[in-house]
């Protein structure tokens, strides 16, 4: 009796794990089978998270549509993903070279995605550009380029594809953001501007695609890690805002990314956080406690430009 007593909660313990490894594991098929000969666009498939979504969608089975700046990069995308898996299960992925950057050729961009397969199921804007610096060391042309790519793009694109969407009253859009796209942080005002203002018109448009079941999906992570970079080795927690940006800095993965972006497709969900709770709380401290979150921020550049002087 009491060997049992002594077995019976690692054994509770290891039948509770199963099970949600179980659970887990038909929710992933799940998830993957509802991708299956779907057509799927995705931009700047050659990044990290682009790739990583391209082999997420593709071992699904969906149709995909890979658009990239750059062709060497998107064939050797292309020659990776097909090495990979079963010709049998999977569909060869489609290229296309685009610049979401570039306004002017999205239009005629988007009529060659829709020729690839008559029609386009989910979109994910995947594509983004980033800047840090202080306001006034940063040009308004280059403000004007990251709205270009972060903002203007991603909307042009989507609207080119959304009548043939609205036409088959069906389709997923799907936006990778950013938490800037929540709070302001401090020295990357063009990229959180261009992260709001995008958060802004997809929140509009999922209203507005109600009635023709379209889904709108935002999905916002902190910062992506690459597969090799590190955080910066530093005293951390001299302050709150320090302690604040080392969680930041340690950011998601973009395999993470790539599976929740599948997992939210797959559910249809409206939007997702993909934060630790540090930067997690401060979204809703931004969103309750404003003054705080202000006081904490200030407190930040107070103490950066303290530490400029003394370097």
């Amino acid at each position: 009796m009491g060997i049992l007593a002594v077995l019976a909660l690692p054994l509770l313990l290891l039948g509770i794990s199963g099970i949600i490894y179980l659970y887990q594991s038909v929710r992933w098929l799940l998830s993957k089978s509802a991708v299956q000969n779907k057509v799927v666009v995705i931009t700047d498939a050659i990044s990290g998270l682009g790739k990583e979504c391209s082999r997420v969608f593709h071992t699904g089975g969906a149709r995909l549509v890979l658009c990239g700046r750059t062709w060497e990069k998107l064939e050797a995308l292309y020659d990776a993903l097909i090495s990979v898996t079963d010709p049998s299960m999977t569909y060869a992925p489609k290229l296309i070279l685009l610049d979401i950057s570039d306004i002017n050729c999205i239009r005629d961009v988007a009529k060659e995605i829709l020729n690839c397969y008559g029609c386009v199921d989910i979109l994910i804007n995947n594509a983004s550009m980033k800047v840090k610096g202080a306001v006034q060391s940063i040009s308004l042309e280059l403000d004007k380029k990251i709205m270009d790519a972060n903002y203007f793009g991603p909307i042009t694109l989507t609207k080119a594809i959304l009548p043939n969407m609205i036409s088959r009253r069906t389709g997923q859009i799907v936006l990778i953001n950013s938490i800037q796209g929540k709070i302001g942080i401090p020295f990357r005002a063009a990229y959180a501007a261009s992260k709001h203002a995008a958060v802004g018109f997809f929140d509009c448009l999922r209203a507005e695609m109600e009635e023709f079941d379209i889904s709108v999906s935002t999905v916002n992570p902190t910062f992506i890690c690459s597969y090799h970079r590190q955080p910066a080795p530093g005293n951390w927690e001299a302050s709150i805002w320090k302690f604040f940006f080392r969680k930041v800095a340690y950011g998601v993965h973009p395999v993470d990314v790539a599976e929740e972006v599948l997992r939210t497709v797959s559910r249809k969900k409206r939007e997702v956080l993909m934060a630790n709770p540090i930067p997690r709380a401060a979204v809703y401290i931004r969103t309750f406690f404003p003054e705080l979150f202000f006081a904490i921020v200030a407190s930040g550049i107070r103490e950066k430009l303290k530490t400029e002087e003394e370097n």
